[in-house]
């Protein structure tokens, strides 16, 4: 039945204008609005919507993974921007954020919504 149907992710969000800057001007990723509805423009044709939720309380898991092919770089990058990174129990995380070793390595941060995002390098 969806086979060959497009699928498209979504996440909300409690303020719809935050995350237009937030992912357009500091991630600097494509986006548009129509009907109150923010669309990431994703690389792989993989759009995403943001939608708006009064009562939203941030996702407690990584809703959106980047990889990258350099994650120091990454991270460089983004920190410039103004970008945190989170720090978490039970991974061991260099002075950037970076979590090494076991599996890709991976820095996570924010949205404005305190929805989880990361970067991450595949070896």
């Amino acid at each position: 039945m969806f086979a060959n149907t497009k699928a498209f992710s979504g996440f909300a969000v409690d303020d719809v204008a935050a995350a237009r800057a937030f992912y357009g001007e500091t991630l600097g990723l494509e986006v548009s609005e129509e009907h109150g509805l923010l669309t990431l423009h994703l690389a792989g044709d993989r759009d995403t919507i943001v939608y708006p939720k009064p009562d939203h309380a941030p996702a407690t898991f990584t809703i959106l993974n980047f990889a990258v092919d350099d994650i120091d770089e990454a991270v460089d990058e983004l920190s410039w921007r103004g970008v945190s990174f989170e720090r978490y129990d039970g991974f061991d995380q260099d002075e950037k954020g970076v979590a090494r070793g076991e599996g890709p390595d991976i820095a996570w941060f924010k949205d404005p919504a305190g929805n989880i995002l990361s970067v991450l390098q595949e070896r």
